[in-house]
């Protein structure tokens, strides 16, 4: 059955949304998760900017805090735009519907190539790098049935399963995370065939600054964009200790399927994907496991509301009192090195969650707070 799609929706931003968007998401201690929460507290990025240096204070920073200037995001924007690339926003018709519904998306997302291909639904096939030839074989048998059947292929665009899976899609269209910049693409030699993919009918896409070279601990970012663009995931020949084991993590964690192709049991390359089919991954050997697990899925409507948008809002709807020192001490001695949840914190405190989010956003702001996965939060003691 061939995949199905609902069609572009979505409100572009303003150019004056896009620039204090991008220069929020690229000042010192914002990810992801921080951005949301501004728009959230703030209603717009251009009052989230403003209100940075208070909240850095009041989190107890040991120094400003450092925000992007206009010009920086104006020389970014340009030279997006030379590099043929745009920077699509998470609520905009070009971004990927299925990376919209996870905890944390990419606000910004940097993009090269044929668009629209985002709306199709997507399958993620990664594996190793020192692939061996049926491992390169079945990639391609795979990437190049489901990519027949509608759906886009997502990989890495690294060496070996990634590469193959990239290639056997290139007529169907395929989609390559990247660890860096879109202009520092790894590996080098893969550099030919991302030209191959933003030429054609793929898309590569980053959420990294233009610039930015990658560094060891950049990949797993990468693999968190292809396990979230994705509705499932199938692995080929991973190792017990790899980047593709991580990307099958990060998929089961936002509700993807996760396939993996059983291998030797004397081949180190396929320890990974066998301990996946032990732990109640989907055995593939054909691509017909693929399509018929993901048939009910490719119906489902993606296309709900993002997590970060700016609606318009009444100053009072937006903005919430600070709290005073008493509040404040009582949500950071409530705080320590272990991850405990947000509603604990509430609990323990007794404070409106708005007042305890509000502290967390300080010293997150202040690079005091850390953010673990399932919504734990641990903060930084100061000396």
């Amino acid at each position: 059955m061939t995949a199905g799609g609902s069609g572009r929706t979505g409100i572009a931003l303003t150019e004056r949304q896009r620039l204090a968007w991008l220069r929020l998401i690229r000042s010192d201690n914002v990810g992801p998760a921080t951005f949301r929460d501004l728009i959230n507290n703030f209603g717009t990025a251009e009052r989230a900017l403003d209100a940075l240096p208070e909240l850095s204070r009041r989190g107890g920073a040991a120094k400003p805090v450092r925000i992007a200037s206009r010009e920086e995001a104006e020389r970014e924007l340009e030279f997006a735009a030379r590099f043929g690339a745009a920077l699509v926003g998470i609520g905009e018709p070009d971004y990927p519907p299925a990376l919209r519904q996870i905890d944390a998306a990419p606000p910004l997302l940097a993009m090269k190539g044929h668009l629209k291909l985002a709306q199709r639904p997507s399958i993620g096939i990664v594996g190793s790098r020192n692939a061996s030839i049926s491992g390169v074989k079945m990639a391609s048998l795979l990437a190049r049935d489901c990519g027949v059947a509608g759906y886009s292929i997502t990989s890495g665009l690294a060496r070996g399963i990634d590469a193959a899976a990239h290639r056997a899609s290139l007529e169907t269209g395929t989609i390559a995370a990247l660890a860096g910049g879109l202009d520092q693409p790894y590996p080098p030699e893969n550099i030919d065939l991302l030209r191959e993919i933003w030429d054609g009918k793929g898309i590569a896409v980053s959420e990294m600054p233009f610039g930015w070279e990658p560094r060891a601990r950049d990949f797993p970012r990468r693999n968190r964009l292809i396990a979230g663009i994705s509705l499932g995931v199938a692995v080929i020949e991973a190792a017990q200790r790899s980047g593709s084991l991580i990307t099958a993590r990060l998929a089961a964690d936002f509700g993807r399927l996760v396939f993996a192709v059983p291998g030797s049991p004397l081949d180190p390359r396929c320890h990974g994907t066998n301990g996946l089919l032990k732990n109640g991954a989907t055995v593939t050997t054909e691509p017909r496991d693929i399509l018929e697990a993901l048939s009910p899925l490719s119906k489902i409507d993606l296309f709900s509301p993002p997590q970060v948008e700016e609606p318009v809002y009444e100053e009072s709807e937006t903005w919430h009192e600070p709290p005073d020192e008493k509040e404040r001490s009582m949500v950071v001695n409530a705080l320590g090195p272990t991850p405990v949840e947000v509603d604990d914190i509430i609990r323990h405190t007794g404070l409106s969650a708005s007042a305890v989010y509000l502290v967390l956003l300080e010293l997150d702001i202040a690079g005091r707070l850390n953010r673990h996965a399932g919504g734990l939060v641990s903060v930084n003691m100061l000396d």
